[in-house]
């Protein structure tokens, strides 16, 4: 393997660039949503960042204006997907004096990507940026996990593909040690190219580098050392220091995933009210302008004018195609709702002319503002009904109340939290053929999966279900599930004792026990992303043996009747 430190030739920043910078330092900023933080990427999908509440716009002007209260100028690293999603906040960027780097096209690492792919999402980002923005873009960030040592081979791409700068690198711990040149802007000659890279500043101690540069590390360390180690940086230092943050740093009320494991809440929400502070703080004491500005690099450009993307605001939708009711229960949800809103609208997008959906959303019973925030959410679009419980009664009696009041015979209920991914049901309601009462999810299905969710937690409800089978005597995997599609007529006709998470199993249990046609779908379940799960897990546990003896002895005593369950053949 090549050395690059033997063949590169590097070249440090002049005196004449060095004493520029002692007095302008560098800002840069990742302009990305709070779901896209990279602490919470082991349980958010970048497959289902459509379904969160977007707040890049509005901390993006929050971002804007903190900039020009202290007149500071910034380069803002953008990923192709942003750029054609918001290209008005690109324009406003663009418009205030600020540059745009790229970010690739999804946010992909070094490591995901061969020589090949890189120089295809190269090429692409900054084609979509520019064409949102109507500015060159020079510069590039890698938006997850920075440059190590193994992937100093993007380097050259870069420079091949015409990139002025790179500034992925940060140098943390022991990395980079025999080459600490690295770790303070420079420039590489690469064949005939040239590229600056700068680097995330870092207190070297005793050979290990210590990161200081913002974002995570500002709200991890004592804001004392912070403000220290910046000080002795600029103190010590002849060349710029760079400062970094996300949007999303500044925004202290950004909704909170309690899907995320414990440590990476700590990552991505520790200190996030003094964030906005610290910020400001520095901006007042140091001057800061963008990469581009120092490189003296032209941002306007002779480029067309790119259109702003159009943005549906109509919420109608044709009601085209089999007439289908979606009910969905909702109990303490008001933090989840922006969530299930955005999930389906997608639903709504991929069903429409296939199926004229109508969503009951039923309010049982909460005490926080779930039923105002049904109403200005979902209030004025015509497919949504509202209706309200009282008083708690239950998910079950809930999912009863909206299957009453439904007026299709296809009628499915899924949880308010989307732990079912609801774009499974244009798999799941053709099953409900001509005899068949039910069709269910199973996640425990030899086809099915589970996601995030506690060890402990998944024993539990794989050994409820396994002895919910011998009570039974049916073959089933799952007997839990709230995503399921039914047959209204066979529904309404049943006489529950249980009106809450214990319904929803007896539902099963009776249609099963009364001979109707059951058909399971394997599935996937994902933990919740918001909130806590509103089970009382010993009540419930005591509940479910209860219920289970109650089948039991009505099968041990029954008159014979068989319940007719079909299951999906298997796939080879």
């Amino acid at each position: 393997m090549r050395s690059y430190r033997t063949l590169l030739n590097v070249e440090y920043l002049a005196p004449d660039s060095a004493a520029k910078l002692s007095k302008s330092h560098l800002l840069t900023i990742g302009l990305e949503d709070y779901f896209q933080g990279k602490a919470l990427a082991g349980v958010v999908d970048r497959g289902n960042w459509p379904r969160f509440e977007t707040r890049i716009e509005k901390n993006t002007l929050a971002a804007l204006t903190l900039l020009d209260c202290w007149k500071a100028k910034a380069t803002f690293f953008v990923t192709a997907a942003t750029a054609i999603s918001c290209p008005a906040i690109l324009r406003e960027i663009v418009g205030r004096g600020h540059a745009l780097g790229s970010a690739g096209v999804t946010g992909r690492s070094f490591r995901e990507l061969h020589r090949t792919d890189l120089r295809e999402e190269l090429r692409r980002s900054k084609d979509r940026i520019e064409a949102c923005s109507g500015v060159r873009v020079h510069g590039y960030r890698v938006a997850d996990r920075r440059l190590t040592p193994r992937d100093l081979w993007a380097l050259e791409i870069l420079a091949e593909e015409g990139f002025s700068y790179d500034s992925s690198l940060s140098p943390s711990g022991f990395r980079f040690r025999a080459e600490p040149w690295r770790a303070v802007p420079h420039k590489i000659r690469l064949g005939d190219r040239d590229l600056w890279e700068f680097p995330l500043p870092a207190l070297n101690v005793a050979g290990c580098h210590v990161p200081i540069s913002g974002g995570n590390y500002f709200r991890q360390f004592p804001e004392r050392f912070v403000n220290s180690a910046v000080a002795h940086w600029v103190r010590t230092h002849d060349l710029p220091f760079l400062m970094y943050f996300r949007i999303w740093d500044l925004d202290p009320d950004q909704p909170k995933i309690t899907a995320a494991p414990f440590l990476a809440r700590i990552r991505h929400y520790r200190n996030a009210q003094r964030m906005p502070g610290m910020v400001a703080e520095f901006l007042q004491r140091y001057r800061f302008t963008s990469v581009e500005t120092f490189l003296d690099l032209p941002m306007a450009a002779a480029l067309p004018e790119a259109p702003l993307a159009s943005v549906a605001t109509s919420r109608e939708r044709a009601a085209g195609g089999k007439p289908v009711s979606i009910v969905i229960p909702c109990f303490n949800e008001e933090t989840a709702l922006p969530y299930l809103a955005n999930t389906l609208r997608v639903l709504r997008e991929r069903m429409e002319g296939s199926y004229g959906l109508q969503f009951i959303l039923v309010d049982d019973g909460s005490s926080d503002g779930t039923w105002d925030a049904l109403a200005r959410i979902f209030g004025a679009d015509p497919q949504f009904k509202l209706l309200r419980h009282a008083c708690n009664e239950g998910v079950a009696a809930a999912i009863l109340t909206g299957i009453r009041e439904a007026g299709t015979e296809v009628v499915c209920s899924m949880d308010c939290d989307c732990t079912y991914d609801p774009l499974e049901l244009r798999n799941m309601i053709p099953l409900l053929a001509d005899g068949v009462d039910l069709v269910t999810a199973s996640p425990y299905h030899p086809r099915g999966s589970v996601v995030n969710v506690p060890a402990w937690r998944l024993a539990l409800s794989k050994t409820a279900s396994r002895m919910y089978g011998m009570a039974l005597r049916q073959p089933l995997h799952t007997y839990t599930s709230c995503f399921r599609v039914y047959r209204k007529s066979a529904v309404t006709r049943l006489q529950l004792r249980e009106t809450g998470f214990l319904g929803v199993a007896e539902v099963l249990g009776e249609m099963a026990l009364d001979g109707s046609r059951i058909v399971e779908h394997p599935a996937r379940l994902e933990t919740r992303m918001f909130g806590h799960s509103k089970m009382r897990l010993a009540r419930t546990s005591a509940g479910h043996l209860r219920l289970m003896l109650r089948f039991a002895w009505r099968r041990a005593f029954s008159n014979g009747k068989e319940s007719k369950l079909w299951r999906l053949p298997a796939q080879h």
